[in-house]
């Protein structure tokens, strides 16, 4: 599809295009995954970063307490998180080569897999080597998100530290599916630039993979900015029924891909998406540091504000009331070897 096609489909507001669009996603969504949705929590290890990204409450210039987990902390948080019936985690870090290094994320790895089935990570991109260690200490996917495939917007955003280097993050998945890591999720940070352009370009991304590593799993995400307690770094200007349409065309582009969704969003349109394409979604989550077991509320400085605070408990009841199949592991868990 042209970028004029998606351009034309995305800009198109009238009641019955959304409407046909979304019937046709929601279609095809459950002929190719039926009820299946894949839950999985995440799990912040450090707030530590490096790099000046405008948008995000981490940024080295942020002034917040920076905190790194020791084994025995982000242990506990992993024990919460396995209590509440999950077994897939992303464990997330701030991007600091320092303070998070392979050494530390390995050793995380590894108890993490007393716990969870499937681990996946977002922190630094790494070299292929780096993700071979992680790989072989039992990280299963990585989680990269571009924020935004436009150039001169990504320079505005990103201000200082290795996160600045364009290239070297869009190259990023290609080093982690050499690696091999079974599952890798793009995604784009919609209300950074426009969201026609990169969300063509996210599909461009997303095929350029699929030509060169057939094997690998993709899904996608596409957050939207939000407040930081209450507090906006930046504004978000794409709109639920602009964020739907994205949301229907994905899924009728890649019929068999999956789409992530956070707690970002309100609980009544986190419903209303599963019916369109959603197949994977964060649930109980806290995304600040220590935010299960250390930290009391009022002391935590998350990423960002979630907008949907029901627990695991309350979203499995809510996705059985609406006849989907809450998944916590479709896979066992093996020992990674190259």
């Amino acid at each position: 599809m042209t970028f004029q096609q998606i351009k034309n489909i995305l800009n198109d507001n009238t009641p019955q295009s959304v409407e046909d669009l979304a019937q046709e996603a929601a279609k095809l969504s459950r002929r190719q995954f039926g009820g299946a949705i894949s839950l999985y929590g995440p799990l912040y290890l450090s707030n530590f970063c490096s790099s000046h990204c405008t948008y995000c409450g981490f940024n080295s210039h942020h002034k917040i307490e920076r905190i790194k987990l020791a084994p025995h902390q982000y242990r506990n948080e992993m024990q919460f998180i396995h209590a509440q019936g999950l077994r897939n985690i992303l464990m997330l870090t701030g991007e600091s080569y320092k303070h998070t290094p392979v050494s530390y994320l390995k050793e995380a790895a590894l108890i993490a897999s007393e716990y969870f089935q499937g681990i996946a990570l977002e922190a630094h991109p790494m070299e292929t080597f780096e993700y071979k260690e992680l790989f072989t200490a039992g990280v299963d996917g990585i989680a990269v998100y571009q924020e935004t495939y436009d150039r001169a917007r990504y320079a505005q955003v990103h201000l200082s530290g290795r996160k600045k280097d364009y290239d070297f993050r869009y190259a990023t998945a290609y080093r982690a599916a050499e690696a091999g890591m079974r599952h890798i999720s793009l995604g784009i940070l919609l209300g950074l630039s426009d969201p026609v352009y990169d969300t063509f370009a996210l599909y461009q991304h997303l095929r350029e993979l699929e030509k060169s590593f057939p094997g690998v799993e993709y899904s996608v995400s596409f957050p939207r900015l939000r407040t930081v307690k209450t507090a906006s770094l930046a504004s978000c200007d794409v709109n639920d029924v602009q964020f739907v349409k994205i949301i229907a065309l994905t899924r009728l582009l890649f019929p068999r891909m999956g789409i992530n969704l956070s707690t970002r969003e309100e609980p009544k349109l986190r419903d209303h998406l599963l019916e369109i394409g959603i197949t994977r979604m964060s649930a109980g989550s806290n995304t600040s540091v220590g935010g299960y077991t250390l930290l009391e509320k009022k002391a935590q400085d998350p990423q960002f504000d979630t907008k949907d605070g029901r627990s695991v408990d309350e979203i499995v009841k809510s996705l059985k009331s609406r006849n989907f199949d809450p998944v916590f592991t479709d896979w066992r868990h093996i020992e990674n070897g190259l």
